[in-house]
């Protein structure tokens, strides 16, 4: 009985895992080209290099940023504007299923403590279709000692 089951468990591992393998690839995959958007359109702030990650629809949740393609070639020409040496570091990169997560740290100042902002993307067919975001200054006098990063 014992043999039975782990000869039935090897079955099924052989038979999950291309699976598992093609939906971790994809996730790595995802998760390359929301680095690759990020990097292109928040921190160049280059719309042409950026719009390529996009699907054929984007749907912006922040209520403070428009909707749309548009809507984000706009936001660049904000950042570009108001602050050009503004610059986000990637401290970490989550995939699942056909999201990928950021914790960023985002400094418009040169000079200032930034925020610690966590994005969330949707993808389909691997181009970027939706986006999350919460954002959180960084206080001069944590109640802890604890860091946002």
């Amino acid at each position: 009985m014992r043999s039975s089951l782990i000869g039935l468990a090897g079955l099924l591992t052989l038979a999950v895992s291309p699976a598992f393998a093609a939906g971790a690839a994809t996730q790595e995959a995802n998760k390359k080209t929301v680095l690759e958007f990020y990097e292109a359109g928040l921190n160049k702030k280059d719309f042409d290099a950026a719009a390529k990650f996009f699907g054929p629809r984007y749907i912006q949740h922040n209520p403070t940023a428009p909707d749309g393609i548009e809507g984000f070639k706009a936001f660049l020409g904000f950042l570009r504007e108001k602050f050009p040496d503004s610059h986000s570091e990637i401290k970490r990169a989550f995939a699942e299923g056909d999201f990928v997560i950021l914790h960023v740290h985002s400094v418009r100042e040169k000079g200032t403590r930034g925020r610690a902002i966590v994005d969330i993307f949707r993808l389909e067919d691997g181009k970027i279709v939706e986006h999350w975001d919460v954002a959180q200054e960084i206080p001069e006098k944590p109640a802890n000692g604890n860091s946002m990063f």
